[in-house]
């Protein structure tokens, strides 16, 4: 094909990423151009994809937060070379270099008619739609993108609930905290976990805490529920999600197995109607994860309904002081 992309900074950027930018969201779309240059631009790495006359087609740029997050914004073709392709690779190109400079929490705000754009690279949904210069938008979230940058094939909707029909093999801590991240980030009203206990290192985190937080003040009929075996770790060492549960405590509840009911062996996660995460033993983070199986998620769903029921409430964790 012979295309390259070109990565610069702002102060260095060629003025066809500019004439892009112009002729796509200014005269195009009509976007006001007070909205459209901003103060990011200046902290943003600007890419811009050329064909092999040196032609540029498409731009895109990235902005890195200091707590981690990279925001991929600016994604424009120009209308003559829309529908080739060049959009996802040189969104798949950023996203690559967003990982390269350490972000494992990639966002982004599309345009409600490019979902679908982002959805084939691994973006999901994570807001209502709103509007942004007069267009509808909705802000898109990755929180897995080393995994899915490696299982892109083209028509798949990697890592997407209730479209990703293939299975994911988890391999490592690492992997389960992201993908663990990625199907609850999805959630829309219900996530069920069970497990040994919850674990400080892959449980008590900032990003998964304010996952569930959202979740819980999404709708009003969004539940959480976290069934356990062992709660000592939670009593003696303060853990985000119980502090989060006495804050919500109608859409969060927390409760112990009862060991004489026979319970399921394996830990594991369930989102909605659509996704599981099951591990294979207790005490290691291997496990296979789907993001489309509603038939597996029904059976799991009776089973977790049926041990629920045998569990009772922390009497521990009621007692420990606010």
């Amino acid at each position: 094909m012979g295309l390259r992309i070109r990565q610069y900074s702002w102060q260095l950027a060629p003025d066809a990423i500019r004439q892009i930018r112009q002729q796509v969201f200014i005269d195009e779309q009509q976007v006001p151009e007070t909205l459209e240059w901003d103060s990011a631009d200046e902290l943003a790495e600007h890419f811009l994809l050329v064909l092999s006359r040196r032609q540029p087609v498409a731009t895109a740029r990235l902005v890195l937060s200091p707590t981690g997050t990279a925001h991929i914004g600016r994604m424009a073709v120009l209308p003559e070379h829309r529908g080739k392709g060049y959009g996802e690779l040189l969104l798949r190109h950023v996203m690559g270099a967003a990982l390269e400079a350490g972000s494992k929490d990639l966002q982004l705000s599309a345009q409600q008619y490019a979902i679908d754009f982002y959805q084939r690279s691994g973006f999901h949904i994570c807001s209502d739609p709103y509007d942004d210069a007069g267009i509808p938008h909705l802000d898109m979230r990755c929180l897995a993108p080393e995994r899915i940058l490696t299982a892109l094939k083209d028509g798949d909707y990697p890592a997407v609930l209730g479209m990703d029909t293939s299975t994911w093999q988890i391999d490592n801590e690492l992997d389960l905290i992201d993908l663990t991240d990625s199907v609850a980030s999805q959630a829309r009203y219900r996530l069920w976990l069970y497990d040994n206990l919850l674990d400080h290192a892959r449980y008590d985190r900032e990003r998964f805490r304010d996952i569930l937080s959202s979740l819980a003040r999404r709708h009003r009929i969004s539940e959480i529920r976290l069934l356990i075996h062992n709660d000592r770790p939670l009593v003696e060492r303060r853990h985000s999600l119980v502090q989060l549960m006495r804050r919500i405590p109608s859409k969060i509840e927390l409760r112990l197995a009862n060991r004489d009911f026979p319970n399921s062996k394996h830990p594991f996660m369930i989102a909605d109607r659509d996704a599981l995460l099951v591990r294979h033993k207790m005490d290691r983070p291997e496990g296979i994860l789907r993001f489309a199986n509603s038939g597996r998620v029904k059976q799991l769903t009776d089973e977790y309904e049926a041990m629920w029921e045998q569990a009772r409430p922390s009497a521990e964790l009621r007692e420990l002081p606010i």
